[in-house]
Formats: structure tokens, sequence, C-alpha cells
């Protein structure tokens, strides 16, 4: 099966890099994870479809993905690739894309995002939580419509739902306390 070669291909670990959607907020274990150490990824889900044809796999129900001490439960996760080039040698096109839809939860250590989505993209490395964002380090806290993080630049980005009533928000306890 073409998704199983995908996971183990040489491209940045995907699980990982989705683990650093925050205002900066990822710890240093999250940006070395993204960097490229390789520990096996883990998914485990009520049911699992590949669509060669469509170049996707379909985990849905109760998903847990798992790689080294993070892990990321949604209720659908889909995972886009690319065909590789005619003439290739190689069984399995490049990761494309992944998309987390509802309950998204991602975690490591003190560490934790949700949102209603995920998408990340993996030739710009750029994974966005939508849908009531939030992430926090600890007592620390950031929320709003989207959080995006930009892996390549350590860049983030909150926002607003555009037109609508409500603002970004921080909040960062110095003392740690609660």
């Amino acid at each position: 099966m073409r998704f199983f070669a995908l996971l183990a291909s040489p491209h940045p670990p995907v699980v990982a890099g989705l683990f650093c959607v925050t205002l900066g907020l990822a710890s240093p274990a999250l940006l070395a994870a993204a960097s490229g150490q390789q520990a096996p990824i883990n998914i485990e889900a009520d049911r699992m479809v590949s669509q060669e044809n469509q170049n996707s796999v379909i985990f849905s129900g109760k998903v847990v993905a798992k790689q080294g001490a993070m892990t990321i439960r949604t209720d659908s996760m889909t995972a886009y690739y690319s065909d590789m080039p005619k003439g290739s040698d190689k069984a399995v096109g490049q990761l494309d894309r992944i998309v987390c839809q509802n309950n998204v939860q991602i975690m490591q250590d003190d560490w934790l995002g949700t949102g209603k989505r995920l998408d990340y993209y993996a030739k710009t490395r750029k994974a966005v939580l939508s849908g009531d964002a939030k992430a926090w380090n600890g007592p620390n806290m950031v929320s709003g419509q989207t959080i995006t993080y930009y892996m390549n630049e350590k860049r983030s980005v909150v926002e607003r739902a555009p037109g609508k009533q409500g603002r970004v928000r921080v909040v960062i306890r110095p003392d740690g306390s609660k």
C-alpha cells in the first residue's frame, strides 16, 4: 500500500510538524522533532480507506496519530500525496498535505492545541489550526479563529474570523500560576 511507504519516506516528519502550530509556544522538543528526527508514526482509527486514484488515504473514527511523545486526536484525518514523475523508481509519492477535521487535539508534554480543523501543507511547511483555535503551553494560552504557523520562518499568525466580533486573545502567566 502506497500510504505506508509514504510514511517511511525521507520527507520531514509530518506529525511532528503538525505539533508546532502555535504562537512560538512550541517546546524545544517539538522544534527538534520538526527539524528531522524520524520516529515511527503510529495511526489508529476505526476505519482506513486508501484511494489511490485520488492520491489520498482517509482515517476516520476516533483517529489517534502518534510520533514519539506527540499525539493528534481527531474524528477524521486525510493524507493527500502527489504522484511520482513517470519513470521514477520510487513506489510512493510525496506527501502534499494532511487535513484533520472535527475535534482536533494536538498534544505533547504540557503543550496542547485544539480546533475544528487542521491543515498541514508539506511543501511550504505551513500548518493552519482553525475553528475556534486555541493553544496552551502550560498555563499560557493564545486563541483566535485561526492559528497559522510557518515552520520554515518560525513565524505564526493568529487571526479572528473576518467580519465577526471577537478578538485574538493571549494569556501569559509570568509566574506560571493558573
